[in-house]
């Protein structure tokens, strides 16, 4: 079938703001090259008939009909998407379509990429008009509401907004965002043009798939919360409920007055928010004045704290990790998305992309030799958010 319309969503990436976005905190991030392909026609019987070129099975359902519970298969998505919409907009025309994703990665935020596709779709089809912030808040809205996560805005506002030469500075209390260029505070680095030559993305993919949904990826966002709560019993504060407790409402001399009252592991957690709100206000700072060494460094520090006081990473990831922490032309890297399993991203120097590859692969494999068969590296660079593509 020959099709109308092309959505492209890239996937993501966050050197910066490491499990934060929940508590309304600091974050970075790039889309990247790679990512999902929806390619559709309009219907005007308000048919959602959809296959995918990635998972088995086909998709139908009627646009203008009530969402009921998941059915726990990829058509969720598409579901969820016309879930959230119609809670704004009336839907009457429905779409046709087929759906591809270009890396079988975990820790990418495929699943933003592909609600962001739909949302895009959908509105396409109802001559819908949003604008790029729109797209994200619909799209989290449809991942939180009817997928179960309970993310923040990082993963859809890389995907929609990103920019190719410029790095995403988002501010998830306020919604503000600004694009960076890099080395913008020194005019010599600035006139260099774009990122193409700077750097290119390592994907280490660590050959163990995993869901957010079924890790301890909710857990960690109710033990933020549970840490906020805490400091304000402990300061004789009024509580919020649950849904509207954040850490970012809560000043960092708080939690060192109280951190020693609560438990360990809810200290640990706030421990990391705090830290790397720190981190990613000195990444800004060093990615406007072209300190890329610096940059990187501080992508390393959000991966150790992730891994000590956030807690996530399995055993492999955390090998990917201290093997390429120690390889010339590393610049910093950490866990890619929630850290569960998935895939490990580097800012590498390209000049080194070949030995990186070879030792990096040598060494995990040693240790992990089960996923020969499954372990895979991937190349890429910062890209444009998601879009419609000529045909």
């Amino acid at each position: 079938m020959d099709y109308l319309y092309h959505i492209f969503a890239p996937y993501r990436v966050c050197p910066l703001g490491a499990h934060v976005d929940h508590q309304h905190g600091l974050v970075t991030g790039f889309a990247i090259n790679k990512g999902i392909d929806l390619w559709f026609n309009i219907r005007e019987d308000g048919l959602v008939k959809l296959s995918s070129r990635t998972f088995e099975g086909d998709v139908e359902f009627h646009v203008n009909t009530p969402t009921q519970v998941r059915e726990h298969h990829w058509g969720d998505y598409a579901r969820g998407a016309k879930y959230a919409l119609r809670k704004r907009f009336e839907l009457v025309k429905g779409i046709e379509g087929v759906i591809q994703g270009s890396l079988p990665v975990g820790g990418l935020s495929s699943s933003a990429a592909v609600l962001i596709a739909y949302v895009m779709a959908f509105a396409k089809a109802n001559d819908i008009t949003l604008k790029p912030f729109e797209v994200v808040k619909i799209a989290s809205e449809a991942e939180r509401e009817y997928i179960g996560l309970n993310n923040g805005l990082l993963d859809q506002a890389c995907i929609a907004l990103g920019k190719k030469d410029e790095l995403l500075f988002l501010d998830c209390d306020t919604n503000e965002y600004r694009h960076i260029k890099f080395g913008s505070a020194n005019a010599s680095l600035s006139k260099q043009g774009g990122l193409e030559g700077l750097f290119e993305i390592g994907i280490f993919f660590s050959g163990l798939t995993r869901s957010l949904v079924n890790s301890d990826y909710n857990l960690r966002v109710f033990e933020c919360k549970t840490a906020a709560w805490n400091m304000l019993a402990y300061m004789d504060q009024p509580l919020k409920t649950f849904d509207k407790t954040f850490l970012r409402d809560i000043p960092k001399t708080t939690f060192e007055k109280t951190r020693i009252a609560m438990p360990a592991r809810f200290a640990r957690r706030a421990e990391h928010f705090y830290s790397e709100y720190r981190r990613v206000r000195q990444g800004v700072t060093a990615w406007e004045t072209g300190n890329l060494k610096l940059f990187g460094k501080l992508s390393f520090d959000s991966c150790e704290s992730s891994i000590h006081n956030y807690e996530c990473g399995s055993s492999e990831l955390i090998a990917i990790y201290e093997i390429m922490r120690q390889l010339p032309g590393v610049y910093g890297g950490r866990f890619s998305g929630a850290g569960f399993k998935g895939a490990c991203i580097a800012l590498v120097d390209p000049a080194y992309k070949e030995s990186i590859e070879k030792t990096l692969t040598e060494r995990y494999l040693e240790q992990f030799p089960e996923y020969e068969k499954t372990f895979q590296v991937f190349w890429v660079r910062p890209d444009d958010g998601a879009r419609f593509e000529d045909k």
